[in-house]
């Protein structure tokens, strides 16, 4: 059987193509109810949780080809084609499915990352998070005093911690930690695709991140030829939550072009 992701719909369909948003490592739909709300006020957005994280399914796979087909799925359902918006790891998928399934995609916009394989790594999370004994904890404020052993920014905790569910039924991670474990070298990755998408593009960029940098624009030119690159000085990589006013400027001013 087909198993659809977890999604949550905002405003209603009208004119404007839906803008389907795929959150990044970690994340969930929930972390751009904010924002969906804003940008529904002209169109249906509608944000998902992506396999292996919130309330969607788990797999033991997590390949962006995974990945991108997970979001095809929606986009079928919804009807194509719709603009799509992706942060991160989501921002990869969006790229994937863009190239594998343009006629699916009208617009793209790319959050903070670029079609290239990364050497950093996100195991170390992971681990601290397996750490934790979550069994025994019944309050949050618990987990990140363990947590800050490990993890010395206040922001990368509170992150991570919006994933830990603690409830009378048994306290639990909103993430297959075990399946984003095993994939990890397939999320910081990128995988060979062929083929180009030639509709409009925007890639934003954190002013203060390095995902996003000018050695990687030929490789972002190449494969969205029609791609043009912008930045939020002000903000890092999480440049929709550092920045929300004008991620949403701008998010808004090129799906309205």
């Amino acid at each position: 059987m087909t198993q659809m992701l977890q999604t949550q719909e905002f405003g209603e369909s009208g004119d404007q193509p839906a803008l389907l948003v795929a959150h990044g490592l970690f994340g969930a739909g929930r972390n751009w109810r904010g924002l969906a709300r804003n940008l529904a006020k002209d169109r249906r957005v509608v944000t998902v949780d992506m396999r292996n994280h919130g309330e969607s399914f788990r797999h033991a796979s997590n390949t962006y080809r995974d990945m991108a087909q997970d979001l095809a799925r929606v986009i079928e359902e919804l009807g194509a084609p719709c603009d799509v918006l992706g942060h991160s790891m989501g921002g990869k998928a969006a790229m994937v499915l863009a190239l594998r399934h343009s006629e699916q995609v009208n617009r793209l916009i790319v959050a903070d990352i670029a079609p290239v394989p990364y050497e950093h790594s996100q195991i170390s999370n992971i681990e601290v998070m397996k750490s934790i004994p979550i069994e025994k904890l019944t309050r949050r404020s618990e987990a990140d005093e363990m947590m800050a052993e490990r993890i010395a920014e206040p922001g990368v905790r509170a992150f991570l911690l919006q994933s830990l569910i603690l409830s009378p039924d048994g306290n639990r991670w909103a993430l297959n930690l075990d399946a984003l474990e095993a994939s990890m070298a397939d999320i910081v990755g990128f995988p060979e695709v062929e083929g180009r998408f030639g509709r409009p593009a925007l890639f934003l960029r954190g002013g203060n991140s390095t995902y996003v940098r000018d050695v990687h624009r030929p490789q972002i030119e190449s494969l969205f030829p029609n791609a043009r690159v912008e930045s939020l000085a002000a903000a890092g990589h999480w440049l929709h939550a550092d920045d929300p006013r004008g991620f949403l400027a701008s998010v808004s001013r090129f799906l309205a072009e």
